[in-house]
């Protein structure tokens, strides 16, 4: 498969690994990096965000968790990084895609979302717990806020 080379903007490097991002999102490489920035404390941190397809994301999911099949995002966190560099995230389209729709919001919202989620992991949030649940959804919908996107639990709470 023919990669993309990597964009950086500051410390966020986004790899285009699947050819259909670029057919199905424009601007996924732009809106990737300004959520994890605004995600990022002062905006500082490096981290590698990849686009990836479902068929990677399953592998990736299977090596690492155990788990045979596609997730929408997964997060690396970097471990005793003394550069600074926190970790790696990758975000699969076809999940994103279906969850989009199911969930009846925009792509391009959904991929502002699992991008902080998963830069939330970067810095240690986790949703194990109700407690933590609440304070790192919490944290998502305030960032998506600032974005304009609206609260991706609110239906979840409607059910």
């Amino acid at each position: 498969m023919k990669r993309a080379p990597a964009a950086r903007s500051g410390n966020i490097a986004v790899i285009v690994e699947d050819a259909n991002w670029k057919k199905r999102l424009r601007g996924a490489c732009a809106r990737a990096r300004r959520a994890a920035t605004l995600a990022l404390p002062g905006g500082k941190g490096d981290m590698t965000i990849l686009l990836t397809s479902d068929r990677r994301m399953a592998a990736l999911n299977h090596l690492f968790r155990g788990k045979n099949k596609p997730t929408n995002v997964l997060s690396f966190p970097a471990t005793d990084s003394q550069d600074g560099y926190l970790g790696d995230i990758a975000v699969a389209l076809g999940v994103l895609l279906r969850e989009a729709k199911a969930e009846g919001k925009s792509p391009a919202e959904h991929l502002s979302h699992l991008v902080i989620h998963g830069t939330l992991h970067l810095l240690g949030y986790d949703h194990q717990k109700a407690k933590e649940a609440v304070k790192m959804e919490s944290l998502e919908k305030s960032l998506l806020a600032e974005l304009g996107i609206a609260d991706p639990y609110a239906a979840r709470k409607a059910a």
